[in-house]
């Protein structure tokens, strides 16, 4: 089995977990924050849509240049939002399915400004930049969402909201 196969299944997971979670935004919120250092819940969203096509990215290219001032993706619209994440989680998903061990061993760089933040093999940016990123943003968004009284999907198990779910 290669590296890839061993992290599709939890790939896919965290995308089907992600997708009922960008379902639940509402547009006319888009605007809201819970605070002023805090992101808007359009702009969290659009960080999660992202993040599936971050693995095309660690895949495809031996680094991701990042220059001050670069506009990040906010969805206008949820359709927006949506459409984006389906993109960037087929994108995704299909290179990590077929990248080699050859490749997802070979070093991936993150440079901001350029200064090289790191350099790790690509299974570990997969793990920690793409997967374990996406799942603690998810994890805001389901916040944001409860402070608004949204009901959340469960992500591991059944939430508050599912029907039949288990309540603390």
């Amino acid at each position: 089995m290669t590296i890839s196969q061993t992290l599709l299944p939890e790939f896919d997971q965290e995308l089907q977990s992600s997708r009922k979670m960008l379902q639940c935004v509402p547009e006319e919120k888009f605007s809201w924050k819970p605070h002023e250092k805090s992101m808007t819940l359009g702009r969290l969203a659009s960080h999660v849509a992202e993040m599936g096509g971050w693995a095309a990215v660690t895949i495809n290219q031996d680094s991701l240049q990042l220059t001050p001032g670069q506009r990040a993706f906010s969805a206008a619209t949820s359709e927006e939002l949506l459409a984006a994440f389906e993109k960037n989680a087929a994108e995704g998903r299909a290179a990590l399915a077929g990248a080699s061990d050859e490749t997802m061993m070979g070093s991936f760089s993150l440079v901001m400004a350029g200064k090289t933040m790191f350099t790790m093999p690509r299974v570990a940016v997969m793990r920690g930049m793409v997967m374990n990123h996406m799942i603690h943003h998810r994890g805001q968004l389901s916040v944001y969402l409860r402070l608004l009284d949204i009901p959340t999907p469960g992500m591991y198990g059944p939430s508050a909201d599912d029907k039949g779910g288990l309540t603390a």
